[in-house]
């Protein structure tokens, strides 16, 4: 998205942020990319999570094709978003956070940490009803129950050895369960109206009630959030600043981002097809279900259950080692997933997580939604800094400014940040009052 080899004149390679002339970085074979690769997966996991199921079926259910373009920025914002957070990781030779603290102080950081945290426990907490209602339709149980059968197992993962590695393997394996459930209903439906979806992309509207439904897809599919925690998992990985320049980070950008688009827009499409012409509500994860009803018959409440129960149990295991570093590294501790305290921290987590969904009470599918609207507050308050960073002559020192990716983020930032107070405006009443 910029151009990033030209060095200003006078200076010698070495003089520069990154140490080398990035024009003379080789990009790596395919073989040798897909080894590097990874970090991507895991974020790719989290965004796919139950809430994002819930939501995208909700834009698909209620507005059939015509909001089909919100796919449109969360691949201009998602690939925006995390290309700058990898670059200034790269050019400050820091995580977001640490590389905050150093340029804007203990205080700032400490904050974004801080609110971050709260932000991903949210989503947690929408992944714990999650996890209970793949369970309550796989097997006819309370998804209370359900849910603190498999947190033991996600325990149990944390507190093994090398849980970045166990992570990185889990995350992909359950997108690859979810992806192959949905894309064949799309196939056995016979596919989508392509008219109406080709004008669903180029026709932007919001249609009476949207916007909040919106706010909640965008919050999990295009968030600042994302490039964040991949900056962390990135030295988990033992990526090096030649990396940004041989393909490897921005190969797993794209990885992250198109495997989160093409997910998001087929179960959009499936939810177009099979339940916007029956005008049903998804009020439960029963209406979910009913999605893979033309493929798989009378298992599609089994088929649904794993499916859900799949991106709940991906997504909570990354986002709960998200909580766990953005928290850390906002108190300035070490966040490394293997460390001692990333440990009790995600135990805390976890446990708190499971409190609060059971004592919420109500349907899962509603918590797991509104979590999903939660989430979105994290990007304005770090990508309030990251925005800066972006724009900082010293943070591109010797190199020629990356103007394509400044305004692309200083662009992404605003939009998503006015989208999300309306939404929220709108959004939290309504909560409460179900609520009350």
């Amino acid at each position: 998205m910029a151009d990033t080899t030209a060095v200003d004149e006078g200076l010698a390679p070495a003089d520069n942020v990154f140490g080398f002339e990035p024009s003379s970085v080789k990009r790596l074979p395919i073989t040798e990319l897909l080894k590097r690769m990874g970090p991507g997966f895991v974020l790719a996991g989290i965004q796919l999570g139950p809430g994002s199921l819930t939501t995208s079926a909700m834009l698909g259910g209620d507005y059939a094709y015509q909001l089909l373009w919100v796919l449109l920025p969360v691949i201009f914002m998602g690939t925006t978003f995390i290309l700058v957070a990898y670059r200034l990781g790269m050019a400050t030779g820091k995580p977001t956070i640490d590389a905050i603290r150093e340029y804007y102080g203990n205080a700032a950081a400490t904050f974004v940490g801080l609110v971050t945290f709260f932000a991903c426990v949210c989503f947690n907490i929408g992944n714990v009803a999650g996890i209970g209602a793949g369970m309550s339709l796989i097997f006819g149980i309370d998804w209370k129950i359900g849910a603190a059968i498999v947190m033991v197992f996600v325990f149990l993962c944390y507190f093994l050895k090398g849980v970045y590695g166990k992570i990185e393997k889990a995350v992909t394996v359950c997108i690859a369960v979810m992806a192959i459930a949905f894309i064949v209903v799309l196939v056995m439906t016979g596919g989508p109206d392509w008219a109406a979806a080709g004008s669903g992309l180029v026709q932007w509207q919001f249609p009476e009630g949207s916007l909040v439904t919106v706010l909640g897809f965008l919050g999990s599919s295009a968030s600042v959030l994302a490039g964040m925690y991949g900056t962390y998992l990135g030295v988990e990985k033992e990526w090096k600043k030649q990396d940004l320049f041989n393909g490897v980070m921005v190969s797993d950008a794209l990885a992250q981002v198109l495997g989160t688009v093409v997910i998001s827009g087929v179960v959009i499409m499936v939810g177009a097809i099979v339940l916007n012409p029956t005008g049903q509500e998804i009020k439960n994860i029963g209406n979910l279900a009913v999605m893979l009803e033309p493929a798989f018959g009378q298992f599609a409440n089994l088929v649904m259950g794993v499916a859900f129960l799949a991106a709940a149990f991906a997504a909570i295991m990354g986002n709960t080692g998200r909580c766990s570093v953005f928290l850390n590294a906002g108190l300035n501790l070490p966040t490394g997933l293997d460390s001692k305290n990333i440990k009790i921290t995600a135990a805390c987590i976890l446990v708190g997580a499971m409190a609060i969904a059971f004592a919420y009470g109500s349907s899962p599918i509603q918590l797991t939604y509104f979590s999903n609207v939660l989430t979105s507050i994290g990007t304005p308050t770090a990508g309030f800094f990251i925005t800066r960073m972006i724009w900082r002559k010293d943070v591109s020192r010797g190199l020629k400014a990356p103007r394509a990716l400044q305004i692309c983020m200083t662009v992404s930032y605003i939009f998503y940040t006015a989208l999300m107070l309306f939404a929220l405006y709108r959004a939290v009443p309504n909560f409460l009052g179900s609520i009350m």
